[in-house]
């Protein structure tokens, strides 16, 4: 999955400031030295996060970064998109670019481009808010009505060959 820590940090300081901040206006080093996220990176960060409108910033002695809105009013997809970071799964970079393989697309290529789809909708449909009032884990998220039970791994092909 084509993930870095941009994506990651970025998410990871806006539930910060959405939890610590409230109204006030944070500064980042507090942000960085309670996530152990290098400081320069997160100014890096914060100037994507004002320009897509996710944050406004403070000067003076109160100075720092809020939310633009309600914590419950920003996707976690619109932190990523925000910092440039996308959900592809193929190893192409998508459909208009050149394929995965020499003048063909891999046979898995439309498998992991719904994967990337699916990825992308669950992350528009999770708030800051749900972030950092807690997320459902492992089994608790249901993605689909339709879910076919988890196997545990190997086990769809255990015996096939007997």
């Amino acid at each position: 999955m084509e993930l870095n820590t941009r994506g990651r940090y970025a998410v990871m300081a806006m539930a910060d400031l959405a939890k610590h901040g409230g109204e006030l206006a944070l500064p980042l080093p507090g942000i960085a030295e309670r996530q152990q996220i290098s400081l320069a990176y997160l100014e890096q960060l914060f100037v994507k996060l004002r320009r897509a409108g996710l944050v406004d910033s403070a000067r003076g002695r109160a100075g720092g970064y809020r939310l633009a809105r309600s914590a419950a009013l920003i996707s976690v997809a619109e932190i990523m998109a925000a910092v440039e970071e996308g959900t592809r799964m193929t190893r192409c970079a998508g459909e208009d670019a050149a394929p995965c393989l020499p003048g063909e697309r891999c046979l898995t290529h439309a498998l992991w481009g719904a994967l990337g789809d699916h990825i992308a909708a669950f992350l528009r449909g999770v708030t800051l808010q749900q972030v950092i009032d807690g997320m459902p884990t492992g089994n608790s998220l249901s993605l689909s009505p339709r879910a076919a039970p988890a196997l545990p791994f190997g086990s769809a092909l255990q015996g096939a060959g007997k």
